[in-house]
């Protein structure tokens, strides 16, 4: 018995554009980041992946993503607020130079320590959260689930899923990873990470 996860990230932002911290900047979908979208549900209506659930993070850009893809293949969409993007706390919105000259982050940050002086997510309050959300996931019923999500939070789903606290995966704008989770063992298959097949 088999749980399978796709796990994807929203379409290109308009912060993306802007060069700034994103995080829980509610930032929309771009032009592009919609055709991108657009592209990704065309190419699954081509080529079914059987998912029964869909659920997306509450921030626009993934919430939009959803939208655009779950439509198109006739699926509604869970909202998630566990699956929102880290909370960088006074960082987000903020330009790059701007952030790193008001909060300068230090040269180590204890993991259950906030993100600034000044707050955002401990990543002990990250680990958390992603536990819960896949929590809520594995009990949600069904077969396979798309998550849509920003890819902080899907590498940290998929941290907490692997055991690997210190590894970095992938995520292009609409770009997804495949896990499978055996629901008579501990064992999560990843079969891909960065799929761009649409692109």
């Amino acid at each position: 018995m088999t749980f399978r996860l796709t796990l994807l990230r929203h379409g290109r932002s308009r912060a993306d554009d802007e060069g700034v911290h994103e995080g829980r900047y509610d930032s929309p979908l771009t032009d592009v980041g919609r055709a991108q979208a657009r592209a990704l549900a065309a190419h699954w209506q081509a080529h079914p992946p059987g998912f029964d659930r869909v659920y997306a993070s509450t921030l626009v850009r993934a919430h939009e993503t959803a939208s655009l893809v779950a439509g198109a293949l006739g699926l509604p969409v869970t909202p998630a607020p566990l699956l929102r993007e880290w909370d960088n706390g006074p960082l987000a919105g903020l330009p790059r130079e701007e952030a790193q000259e008001r909060f300068p982050l230090p040269s180590f940050r204890h993991d259950l320590s906030p993100l600034t002086r000044e707050g955002g997510e401990s990543q002990a309050a990250i680990r958390a959260r992603a536990l819960l959300a896949l929590e809520q996931l594995w009990q949600g019923g069904g077969e396979h689930a798309l998550v849509v999500s920003h890819g902080g939070f899907l590498n940290s789903l998929l941290r907490e899923l692997t055991g690997g606290h210190r590894a970095w995966f992938r995520f292009g704008d609409t770009a997804f990873a495949t896990v499978e989770l055996s629901r008579e063992s501990h064992t999560a298959l990843v079969t891909g990470v960065n799929l761009t097949p649409h692109l």
